[in-house]
């Protein structure tokens, strides 16, 4: 089997059955915020797309790249589409001219020909992607399996362990999140904040790697990089421990600290062919190591190059002939009273501080109230949740009818935010969720969650077996310290003498002392 990297978590996978060419994306995402690192647009997507097979995990824009699958894919490729609950995946790949599809079944291996096996696991909760995410694991005619998590959590990874051993396991290790870093906190606390997450990042991740067991391990699915001015502070540069967007090489040297050392490093243009014995790997620079040494100079000239098409997103955002409050009621205010789960979850107002272009003057504030199901002016009321940003990005959101905030305005960090006490997830759901399928499908999700009656022991606590938050195995990413148990799968915490969530509101567990 041979893989070739094509940047972020693209790769071509080459098989007898053909090629699967996964997640293809090059241009920038999030109000041109994210570009892929290091820079994959040299490399012939015209060729690429020639491919016999495309996947595409799920719908965020640092996967599913509009433009390129649009200019570059051929439409006579098959797609290997991930189950989900709404056809939207399926939908806009139809509407981009993708006529053949290949719907498998979450779990199930499907044959595609010559002896070669795929199975896409989907995920399916509110709070996986924008509404699912998915792995896709393939095995090649001589019995070489890979498993390509990209960005993806599953609770674990039992269902493409007992197909066989895994020899290629592909995954995220760095950031994909606007936390913390455009949090109004102190800047130490912004920086232990970061460091948290960045070490739960790769701790989780290494948990992943010792359940796969993998031959070779490759880190893929990040970091992006932050080529505007205003954002270029969140690249990581070796001088903050906060960062959360660490680099390939980083990780790498974290893994190898950790008696790791299986690694490949997948670049754009890195080949590697992967057998049952062995993985023999061709590198487009001459040392890796010293390519990440010069980063810092990779990226100002990344920038310039880049500079032109900054400048021309940039230009189509600004809509000022769009009276916002008027269609944030019109559009919005019929899914507020459809959001029984998410608006009692929330229960209170959200708000929403509008400002002018490259600046901190407010210029509108707008109230999204769960309570009373509408949106008005705000009027001084107190809020617990907040979000500053320009009134052009929310001009353009409206323009161009987004119908997920998530995988536009935050993602692309272009905001700030402050809160009063907890994170609260159904917040970002609604913002996700800002059409009528999406809305229903959640609100179902929410209403069909049943209490998990199994419970276990852990360091002198009982608690249930599964996390309130997503369901992860407590047995495996459960950690005790001090009468507070920590999920490290998205590092959620819980007081056990109270059963209280100290990370949201809305997901107590079940716990007591151990007889």
């Amino acid at each position: 089997m041979r893989i070739t990297g094509c940047g972020h978590a693209s790769m071509l996978i080459e098989t007898a059955a053909g090629s699967i060419l996964c997640d293809p994306w090059v241009n920038p995402a999030y109000f041109a915020s994210w570009f892929p690192f290091p820079d994959n647009s040299g490399l012939d997507w015209k060729a690429l797309g020639q491919c016999d097979f495309l996947y595409v995990s799920h719908l965020h824009r640092d996967h599913f790249d509009e433009q390129n699958l649009r200019d570059n894919i051929s439409k006579d490729t098959t797609v290997l589409l991930p189950e989900y609950p709404t056809s939207e995946l399926e939908d806009e790949l139809r509407a981009l001219g993708f006529t053949k599809f290949v719907k498998t079944v979450s779990g199930e291996v499907t044959p595609i020909g010559n002896g070669v096996k795929v199975m896409i696991q989907a995920l399916v909760s509110p709070t996986d992607g924008p509404i699912g995410d998915s792995s896709i694991w393939v095995e090649d005619a001589d019995g070489v399996r890979l498993l390509n998590q990209n960005d993806a959590r599953p609770t674990d990874l039992t269902a493409f362990k007992k197909l066989g051993h895994i020899h290629a396991h592909l995954l995220q290790f760095s950031g994909a999140i606007w936390y913390p870093m455009v949090y109004e906190l102190p800047d130490a606390a912004k920086t232990a904040f970061g460091k948290q997450k960045r070490e739960r990042q790769f701790d989780r991740s290494l948990r992943y790697i010792d359940d796969g067991s993998a031959s070779w391990v490759f880190p893929i699915a990040g970091p992006p990089c932050f080529l505007d001015d205003a954002l270029w502070k969140f690249n990581d540069l070796g001088d903050d421990e906060g960062n959360i967007f660490p680099d390939q090489q980083v990780y790498s040297d974290f893994l190898a600290d950790n008696g790791r050392d299986n690694t490949v490093t997948l670049l754009p243009g890195t080949v590697a062919e992967v057998t049952l014995d062995g993985c023999s790997v061709t590198q487009p620079v001459p040392d890796v190591r010293e390519f990440f040494a010069n980063k810092e100079q990779h990226l100002i000239e990344y920038r310039d190059r880049q500079r032109p098409v900054i400048a021309a997103a940039k230009e189509s955002w600004r809509h000022p002939e769009i009276d916002v409050l008027a269609e944030l009621k019109k559009r919005f205010e019929p899914l507020l009273s459809e959001a029984e789960f998410i608006a009692a979850g929330i229960n209170g107002p959200v708000r929403f501080d509008l400002t002018a272009p490259d600046s901190d003057e407010v210029v509108d504030s707008v109230l999204f109230d769960f309570v009373n199901r509408e949106i008005r002016a705000y009027d001084d009321e107190k809020c617990r949740y907040r979000f500053t940003t320009e009134r052009r990005f929310v001009e353009h959101l409206l323009h161009i009818n987004e119908i997920d905030w998530v995988n536009s305005l935050f993602l692309s960090c272009r905001f700030s935010a402050a809160r009063i006490g907890q994170y609260n997830e159904f917040v970002y759901t609604f913002f996700k969720c800002l059409s009528e399928e999406r809305l229903n499908y959640a609100e179902g999700w929410y209403a069909e969650q049943k209490p998990d009656e199994e419970n276990v022991d852990l360091d002198g606590w009982t608690v249930q077996r599964r996390c309130p938050h997503l369901k992860a195995d407590l047995t495996r990413f459960g950690k005790v310290d001090d009468g507070v148990l920590t999920c490290q799968m998205h590092g959620w915490k819980w007081n056990l003498a109270s059963g209280k969530c100290l990370t949201s509101v809305g997901h107590d567990i079940r716990s007591s002392k151990a007889e």
